[in-house]
């Protein structure tokens, strides 16, 4: 997870104005309005999210790209509902969640779901991944009967079978492999919203591809939503209908991606994509 930006104001560059570059079309899912997140460090407040207002289509990928420490994860983390907001609404299903708490809580975690960074970390070392996966089955009240169906049909969304990984520990899987398991994982729930946290960044070239072909056919094939977090614009290019850019806790540039990326108008946009080859060509058609 990236950490807020601790630079003192005086260290700090003037920060551009968000640039909106069109507007968001369909049905919205899920939204965070003004969202804002403070911390407080040796005396000293720290804003690591700063007034954010973001929407999420139905069955669309939104990009939040930025450099480390620009706030990205920890706005994943407040719309997961796993860090409070201390300012700002986020919204599901047009209804205020920002504070939920017991079922309603446990409710819209069956709803949205995440991948995170380090899928090693995910896993218990001493669980194979059938009694990781029927473990979590049990935890949602799923019935025994159900279980290893649905199992097998989610482990097939990821290319994967039964027979190849149920039987197996963490440590004999490939890094790939094993963040598959973790989207399986997540969308053994029935979720409509998927979060996924720098999914990628630890995973070699080929597998990055891989797993993004596979959160790219569960938008098409299942409708499914995904906030895709990364610091990887190529990425972003290569999966994402929207893009909206973060630098030091604020949105400073947002549209589709073809505007975004292949016309930017922010000076911190350019920055990021001055670096990057040309990437016309990895835009999906």
């Amino acid at each position: 997870m990236s950490q807020p930006n601790t630079g003192t104001p005086q260290e700090r560059t003037p920060q551009e104005e968000m640039i909106t570059r069109s507007t968001t079309e369909g049905k919205i899912l899920l939204s965070c309005q003004n969202v804002t997140k403070e911390f407080s460090v040796a005396g000293s407040k720290i804003t690591a999210v700063d007034d954010v207002s973001l929407e999420f289509p139905e069955s669309s990928v939104l990009a939040v790209v930025g450099e480390s420490g620009s706030g990205k994860s920890t706005l994943a983390r407040m719309l997961l509902r796993l860090m409070p907001v201390t300012a700002g609404t986020i919204t599901f299903r047009d209804q205020d969640v920002t504070h939920l708490k017991g079922s309603g809580l446990r409710k819209y975690w069956t709803e949205v779901q995440a991948v995170f960074q380090d899928p090693f970390a995910s896993f218990n070392q001493f669980y194979t991944v059938g009694s990781l996966l029927r473990r979590g089955l049990s935890l949602a009240q799923v019935p025994k009967d159900e279980a290893d169906v649905l199992i097998e049909e989610c482990l097939g969304y990821v290319d994967m079978k039964p027979k190849e990984a149920l039987h197996k520990f963490p440590h004999q899987m490939s890094g790939g492999q094993r963040q598959r398991i973790m989207v399986a994982r997540a969308l053994m729930m029935r979720p409509t919203v998927l979060l996924a946290d720098e999914a990628t960044s630890m995973l070699d070239a080929t597998l990055r591809v891989n797993v993004l072909n596979v959160l790219h056919d569960l938008k098409n094939d299942l409708g499914l939503t995904v906030l895709f977090i990364t610091h990887d614009i190529g990425q972003a290019s290569y999966l994402a209908d929207r893009v909206a850019v973060m630098e030091r806790g604020k949105v400073v540039e947002r549209g589709t991606t073809e505007e975004v990326i292949f016309s930017p108008q922010g000076d911190y946009t350019r920055r990021l994509l001055s670096d990057v080859p040309d990437l016309r060509g990895s835009l999906k058609s």
